[in-house]
């Protein structure tokens, strides 16, 4: 249990809890009615950013990790949907979730998705930490990539 705390396995739980969170209010309060583009934007919008969020998985490959401390066998891959953003997945997450609860136009899980936003801001603030450790070129892509949102955050 020690070591699942010490890589950041609290992190972990924390944002599977507020993913299921989100599936279960889109799922549980959905809205009635309301203009068929919010349905259809939402499910545009689910789909890029689980395209985004894959993207940066298989860029990473084998060394994936749920962890925000890398893997040993970790790269540092700065190529593909990562010359873009530093935290793909992440980002992709954020869309996806954004997406489902308009979808299903659900207010609550609206707010349950933007609230991940924040969360994994501070995971990706946590794991960045430990890439800096791991990888001394890690500063430079820092500052020339953004988080997120490319140009933008």
């Amino acid at each position: 249990m020690t070591k699942f705390v010490q890589r950041g396995g609290l992190w972990v739980l924390s944002q599977a809890l507020l993913l299921l969170a989100a599936i279960f209010l889109g799922l549980r309060f959905r809205g009635n009615g309301g203009h068929p583009v919010s349905g259809i934007s939402g499910g545009i919008l689910l789909a890029a950013g689980a395209s985004i969020a894959l993207a940066g998985g298989f860029a990473l490959g084998r060394t994936i990790t749920p962890f925000p401390e890398p893997s040993t066998q970790a790269q540092l891959v700065r190529s593909g949907i990562f010359s873009a953003v530093r935290h793909p997945i992440y980002a992709g997450l954020v869309g996806a979730s954004t997406g489902w609860a308009l979808f299903w136009r659900s207010w609550p899980a609206l707010l349950m998705a933007l609230g991940l936003l924040p969360f994994l801001d501070a995971k990706a603030r946590r794991e960045e930490e430990w890439l800096r450790e791991r990888f001394p070129e890690y500063r430079e892509y820092e500052a020339s990539v953004k988080k997120f949102v490319p140009g933008i955050y």
